[in-house]
C-alpha cells in the first residue's frame, strides 16, 4: 500500500502537508477517543494541536492490504513525548512514553478516505502520570 506507506512518512516526518495529500477531500477520521472529523481541514487542525502537544515517532510498523486494495491496517510502537498539557489529560513535563498502536484505513482512488487509529489511553495515562 503506497499510499499508507507514504501517510506515515508523512507522520514521522512532522509533514502535515505529506500527510494530507495522501487523503480524499472528504476523509473521515476516527481517533480514538472523540468524534469522528470530516474532510481534510478538520484533518489538518487536529494534526495541529497534537504537533503543539505531543512528538510522535512510529516505528515497528508492518502494514497489511486486504479487499483488494481497498483497506489497510498498519501495526506500530509510538514513541513519543508529551510537549504540552492537551486539556482534560495530565500535566505535561516533556514525559515520554511508548506504546502500541494501530490503524485501519479505507483507499478510494488511491488516496486514504478512512483513517481510523486506536491505541490504549489508560496506558499512555499510567506513563505519564
Amino acid at each position: 500500500m503506497d499510499v499508507v506507506r507514504r501517510y506515515f512518512e508523512a507522520f514521522n516526518a512532522g509533514d502535515t502537508d505529506g500527510m494530507l495529500a495522501c487523503l480524499t477531500d472528504d476523509v473521515a477520521h476516527h481517533v480514538n477517543e472523540g468524534k469522528v472529523r470530516v474532510g481534510k481541514d478538520l484533518f489538518g487542525l487536529f494534526c495541529a494541536h497534537m504537533s503543539r502537544c505531543y512528538r510522535e515517532e512510529l516505528t515497528d510498523m508492518v502494514i497489511f492490504e486486504g479487499d483488494g486494495g481497498r483497506r489497510a491496517a498498519a501495526e506500530f510502537i509510538v514513541n513519543g513525548t508529551y510537549l504540552e498539557t492537551d486539556p482534560g489529560l495530565p500535566p505535561a513535563r516533556g514525559q515520554t512514553y511508548r506504546l502500541p498502536g494501530g490503524s485501519f484505513f479505507d483507499i478510494r482512488d488511491g488516496k486514504i478516505a478512512r483513517v481510523t487509529t486506536y491505541y490504549n489511553l489508560a496506558d499512555w495515562v499510567a506513563q505519564v502520570s
